[in-house]
């Protein structure tokens, strides 16, 4: 089935909890949908809303809710505002829209199927049927020609549609689109689109000239004005001469532009004269076109001054902040102050990244079961301790305040941190800890930045979907020092509140920890596509989905250290990751590059062989 395809969200049965929170804004998802989508979610929660505001708020009948479920629907949830939804989040069989189910076939009448349903179908309708055991075992559909009513009850009508497909008696049979909700929601918006049909920016036009001379058109628009004059001189008429109602309507063909002709003043052009049309609609389109670039050269200005009070705001920021924060505790290795970190889950790991280099390790103590007893990873520490190596403890990135005790076990520990969960991050900075905010903290920007310094964070990883040289500008009031980048390793993609491997299996999480430490150690995940993602089952029975092949950034070191970074992570997350290999060859180039020499940058490819991808330091992701 489909183990992470998760339902829509329609959080309408908590919108009363949520105002009395103190929320005052409400967000509607509607990428990659249709408008019609968009206009009837919209209408339905403003209708909501508007009821919320009454003395008397009663949540939505499933009757109120239908059009929301028609318009597209993969089954909805209310989501985490009711509590850890788990697998309820999920659809198991329903990747994209069904739509709404009406009712079922009750047989047949020569070249029409007989239906009986909860709801009239209309001309124009889109219906599906499925096999009564699910729509796996058999499926079909076609849009509704012509409807013929039987007979209408009280909770259901019975309806004959023409036969295309030849439907068994007791398949269901729901309605993918209704003609009727569609023509409405587009109807809500029509007016809308004709009032911005003309809504046009009206243009003043004052024209002048003489027997002999060129004919000047002034256009004057918000302050802007463009005057044009024409290479072919005016002359005397002999059959339609240029007045008001000609140049209003040679001068009014404005087109799909923002424009549209208003005045007209054409009081200083001398009587009885003419201009050939190609000359007027040529001095037309070149003040048209003139225009149009004052109005690209406004925006242009916007931009610009609204950069310059971004980079203004950041400049800003205390000193304290905007300096370099607080040097981390330990002596980093040779090349030029640099940190090589590698992020690993086994204890077997450090060891090998250590021996190959590493000048921190990052203790991933979290993400899969079972984690190791402390008194081994309290002999780590000592171990890596005495080879002037940093262990730094990873914690995971949602913590629930029923997962907090557990968590406080290793905290104990009284290691360094790294740390994707912002509240960790404040408090544990707060009482004097050494802590790193994890790519996972989605620093994006210069703003994010100061802030998360602010917290009191040592060092930043920054998001792994900027770009090479996106990272070089959110650090650059800081010359690059305090960040982090990731360079290596697969990240990850997202966490769920969802284990596949128990619903696979139809187990109980929490209770199934046998499959994931025992039978299936290592869980993957296949797209239509073929690639195949690492699913890691962490300490708090949640999923953490891990892109399909790692990231590589070798290539893009040297312009890493132009811009002044000087700490780069490598992450180990998969059985089988070449730990020792990659971290060496991390190692050697760091060294090289930190010396002013030349650094093979091939050589973790070459381990690598070609399963990898440039990510993020590439494109935008």
């Amino acid at each position: 089935g489909f183990l992470i395809s998760a339902r829509d969200l329609g959080a309408w049965e908590h919108l009363a909890e949520i105002a009395e929170a103190g929320i005052g804004c409400l967000k509607i998802e509607g990428r990659k949908k249709k408008p019609e989508y968009v206009a009837t979610v919209t209408h339905g929660y403003r209708e909501f809303l508007d009821r919320l505001a009454q003395p008397r708020w009663k949540p939505p009948t499933p009757t109120e809710v239908q059009p929301l479920v028609q318009i597209f629907s993969r089954g909805f949830t209310g989501g985490m505002y009711g509590g850890r939804a788990g697998r309820d989040y999920i659809t198991r069989d329903q990747p994209d829209n069904r739509g709404a189910e009406l009712g079922h076939v009750t047989g047949r009448d020569g070249k029409e199927l007989i239906i009986s349903v909860s709801s009239p179908v209309g001309q124009g309708d889109g219906l599906g049927f499925e096999h009564p055991a699910g729509a796996a075992q058999g499926s079909t559909g076609f849009t509704v020609t012509h409807v013929r009513t039987i007979e209408q009850k009280a909770k259901s009508v019975v309806q004959a549609i023409p036969a295309v497909e030849d439907v068994p008696k007791g398949w269901v049979v729901v309605r993918s689109s209704h003609a009727e909700l569609l023509e409405r929601a587009r109807a809500s918006y029509a007016v809308l689109a004709r009032e911005g049909k003309l809504a046009r920016i009206p243009v003043a036009i004052v024209a002048s000239g003489s027997e002999g001379a060129p004919l000047r058109l002034r256009f004057t628009v918000f302050g802007e004005v463009v005057t044009v004059e024409s290479t072919v001189a005016l002359s005397a008429a002999e059959k339609r001469a240029l007045d008001d109602a000609r140049l209003r309507e040679q001068l009014g063909r404005m087109g799909e532009t923002p424009f549209a002709l208003g005045a007209l003043d054409s009081s200083a052009l001398a009587p009885g004269l003419f201009l050939p049309m190609s000359a007027l609609n040529d001095l037309r389109q070149r003040a048209v076109a003139e225009l149009m670039t004052r109005r690209d050269w406004a925006t242009r200005l916007v931009d610009t001054t609204r950069i310059g009070r971004v980079e203004t705001a950041v400049s800003r920021q205390p000193s304290a902040v905007r300096g370099e924060p607080s040097a981390v505790s330990h002596q980093p290795s040779a090349g030029g102050g640099t940190t090589l970190t590698a992020e690993v889950w086994r204890l077997d790991d450090a060891r090998l990244a250590a021996e190959a280099g590493a000048d921190e390790i990052s203790l991933d103590l979290f993400l899969r079961h079972p984690t190791p007893p402390v008194t081994r990873v309290r002999a780590l520490i000592d171990e890596l301790g005495a080879r002037g190596v940093m262990l730094r403890l990873r914690t995971p990135t949602i913590v629930r305040p029923e997962e907090r005790k557990v968590l406080d076990k290793w905290l104990a520990l009284d290691t360094p941190i790294v740390s994707g969960h912002l509240g960790l991050i404040a408090e544990l900075s707060r009482a004097g800890r050494d802590v790193v905010a994890d790519y996972a903290v989605n620093c994006f920007n210069q703003h994010t930045a100061a802030e998360i310094f602010r917290l009191g964070a040592r060092r930043i990883v920054l998001s792994v979907e900027l770009t090479g040289e996106e990272m070089a500008q959110v650090a650059a009031p800081w010359a690059g020092q305090g960040f982090e980048i990731f360079v290596h390793g697969r990240p990850e993609g997202m966490t769920i509140e969802h284990c596949v491997l128990s619903a696979a299996f139809e187990r109980e999480p929490a209770t199934c920890r046998d499959l994931c430490v025992q039978k299936h150690t290592h869980t993957e995940l296949t797209d239509p596509a073929g690639y195949v993602f690492p699913v890691a089952t962490d300490s708090a029975c949640r999923n953490r989905l891990l892109h399909s092949r790692p990231v590589d950034g070798s290539e893009y070191l040297p312009a890493l250290w132009r811009s002044g970074f000087r700490h780069y992570r490598m992450v180990f997350n998969v059985p089988g990751d070449p730990v020792a290999q990659v971290t060496a060859a991390w190692r050697a180039a760091v060294d090289a590059v930190g010396s002013g020499h030349t650094a093979d940058l091939r050589a973790v490819r070459t381990v690598l062989g070609g399963t990898f991808t440039r990510g993020h330091f590439a494109r935008a992701v």
